[in-house]
């Protein structure tokens, strides 16, 4: 199989992986009282949550707020050429991850854990997915060895920021899972799209 069919495969499969995660637990949070396992592991990541940890958890929930990955997009647009072939695709990708976890966050109604605020799905979680997804499809033209570091960062960075929006008491484990298969499913969807100039 030629790179560019294997690289449209694998966003393929990241794209249908991501919007049947969301779906599934969609299905799970709306049609049961409790999913199984979600407060037992909330509990167990609450337990393991000191101070130190709580600390750092802040500072690395900043990676999931457009605060800081607003001028991150602006950024990979400018420095990557890849991004800058298609600019308004990464940007719309940045604008549609907020608008589209908001309005089914309206849909599904599954409050915090602490808060009568809705939560389902994470929006930092989905914003860091989305990113962080871009970052990974982007590092494609990079080297072999920075190519892996990149993606491997990547990925830490989205998962972190999962486990931080858990770690601060703002969601339930499965909502941060369903905002990192709803940007995950984002960031494919804009990568399928800018296969055209990008193959």
């Amino acid at each position: 199989m030629a790179p560019s069919s294997r690289r449209r495969s694998s966003a393929l499969g990241f794209l249908l992986a991501g919007a049947g995660g969301f779906l599934a637990l969609a299905l799970a949070v709306t049609a049961l009282p409790a999913v199984p396992g979600d407060a037992a592991v909330r509990d167990w990541v609450l337990a393991l949550a000191s101070p130190a940890i709580v600390r750092v958890m802040h500072a690395i929930n900043y990676a999931g707020s457009w605060k800081l990955l607003l001028p991150a997009t602006l950024v990979l647009v400018l420095a990557v050429r890849r991004a800058r072939e298609r600019w308004w695709l990464w940007i719309a990708l940045m604008l549609a991850a907020p608008a589209t976890e908001g309005l089914l966050k309206i849909v599904v109604r599954r409050p915090r854990p602490e808060d009568a605020s809705m939560g389902f799905p994470s929006g930092h979680a989905t914003a860091a997915a989305a990113f962080f997804g871009a970052v990974i499809y982007l590092a494609g033209d990079l080297p072999p060895h920075a190519r892996r570091l990149v993606r491997v960062a990547a990925v830490i960075m989205i998962v972190l920021v999962a486990l931080a929006r858990v770690v601060l008491r703002a969601h339930w484990p499965t909502d941060a899972v369903a905002g990192i298969c709803l940007g995950t499913a984002l960031a494919s969807a804009a990568a399928l799209l800018a296969r055209p100039t990008t193959a």
